[in-house]
């Protein structure tokens, strides 16, 4: 079963969740990970893998075995396919930002990506991590296959066109049918982003949003950061330019604007906020001034990520596009209304509609509406404040961030919904990979029933 460890309290990045396994497995290779499964089956023993725990849920939570996947994370195979893709076969367990570097190596790059590289493959597309980009999916939609470890300890391949339904859930369903023991992904050449960051006013950047030549449809991938409590934005927008349009950003600047800023003076702040919640909108207004302009060219995944070293919890929603603005405002009402002081921006990103059964985006364009508190400051009423208001359009919640929604609600917002269900109760019949999130997020296990029942 591969080297157990001593099983210690476990915690995520965020602090929001905690488990004590029984068993802390680490499996080596294939058959160790099989093993672990079985012998945890067999013991009566909830199974769980873990990865980087940076989902802000207890997603990952068990009492009984706890496996981690740290020692997949090798690079299989590399495919070349007729249409310019390739298809790249790697360990569930590799980092992104491990798995960026390997296909650089490599000259290949992933089509999208979110902004945090800490995450496992596997726990990134489980939790339909996603980036922004109004013609691009989350990072579940570039998986074409998946290999897993089921309930009873099979290995199984999925795919679009084997074990189609199962592939549902392995790309993109909480861990709930099975262990992933690695990710095929398709990916394209690398290339390189010009980075666009301007400070703008917000009423500026939500009269230029939509059309042609607006901000979203406009650019590649664009995002903004509003800061509560001012009327200011800062704007992000990346977009593909030749290889050899080389204009780095100067170390200094990059050091001064992402990590003296954005983290060490941006900590600060957020300590001061909490000590004295009453200067919170001086903060924000200080700090929505002080990052100035700048433009420069990087390899993708070099403009994608940025470090996130000031801890905090998040919620992030998904709406309909058209609705975004008529909730930003309403959300804005309610915080200058109840008088909560929130010195965290709110981030706001796009993407295309897909297909996937659990995905946030699945049958319509989408916007994500993301906010945060900082750790050491209360949360629970904002959230539950934005909750009601993205409930009126239809919100749908990010699988690996903070709410309050149960099964009876989630179904009625993905129309797959109940295929899901399905699906995970024919895969784990025993629930064997429960916990009690998963059953409050999907409904509680009950013996699969057949079709024709």
């Amino acid at each position: 079963m591969g080297r157990s460890s001593a099983a210690g309290t476990w915690q995520n990045w965020a602090r929001t969740a905690r488990a004590t396994p029984r068993r802390v497995q680490h499996p080596r290779d294939l058959g160790e990970l099989v093993a672990a499964v079985r012998q945890g089956s067999r013991d009566g023993l909830g199974v769980r893998a873990v990865g980087g725990g940076h989902s802000f849920t207890p997603v990952a939570v068990t009492e009984g075995v706890q496996i981690r996947l740290d020692a997949f994370d090798a690079f299989e195979r590399v495919a070349p396919r007729p249409d310019g893709t390739t298809h790249v076969t790697v360990g569930a367990g590799i980092r992104l930002g491990a798995l960026n570097a390997l296909l650089a190596e490599h000259g290949l790059a992933m089509r999208n990506l979110g902004d945090i590289d800490k995450q496992s493959i596997a726990g990134a597309i489980s939790t339909g991590t996603h980036g922004t980009g109004a013609r691009l999916g989350g990072l579940a939609t570039q998986v074409v296959g998946a290999r897993l470890v089921t309930a009873t300890g099979d290995v199984v391949e999925t795919s679009p066109t084997r074990n189609p339904e199962l592939f549902e859930l392995a790309r993109l369903g909480l861990g709930s049918v099975g262990v992933l023991a690695a990710v095929t992904l398709e990916v394209v050449p690398a290339y390189r982003l010009e980075a666009r960051e301007e400070p703008w006013p917000l009423e500026d950047v939500l009269e230029r949003l939509d059309g042609p030549d607006g901000l979203v449809e406009g650019n590649d991938h664009f995002e903004f950061y509003w800061f509560p409590h001012t009327r200011r934005a800062l704007t992000k927008r990346n977009n593909r330019v030749p290889d050899d349009d080389v204009r780095p950003l100067n170390p200094v600047r990059g050091w001064v604007d992402d990590e003296l800023l954005s983290n060490a003076l941006f900590s600060v702040a957020n300590g001061i906020a909490t000590l004295a919640p009453s200067t919170t909108a001086s903060i924000n207004e200080f700090a929505a001034r002080a990052l100035s302009s700048r433009r420069y060219t990087a390899p993708s995944a070099e403009v994608f990520v940025s470090p996130r070293r000031v801890r905090f919890r998040e919620m992030e929603y998904a709406i309909p596009r058209e609705d975004l603005v008529p909730v930003l405002r309403e959300i804005d009402a309610w915080i200058e209304g109840s008088g909560e002081r929130v010195p965290f921006p709110v981030e706001v990103r796009f993407a295309a509609a897909d297909d996937l059964w659990l995905s946030t985006a699945h049958g319509r364009e989408t916007a994500y509406v993301a906010v945060h508190q900082y750790l050491r400051l209360p949360f629970a009423r904002y959230f539950a404040a934005v909750e009601r208001i993205v409930a009126q359009v239809g919100g749908r919640p990010h699988w690996g961030k903070m709410h309050w929604l149960e099964a009876d609600k989630l179904g009625e917002l993905y129309p797959r919904f109940a295929d899901a269900q399905r699906v995970r109760a024919e895969a784990d019949p025993e629930g064997v990979f429960s916990n009690p999130y998963l059953d409050r997020l999907l409904g509680r296990h009950r013996p699969p029933t057949s079709r024709a029942a």
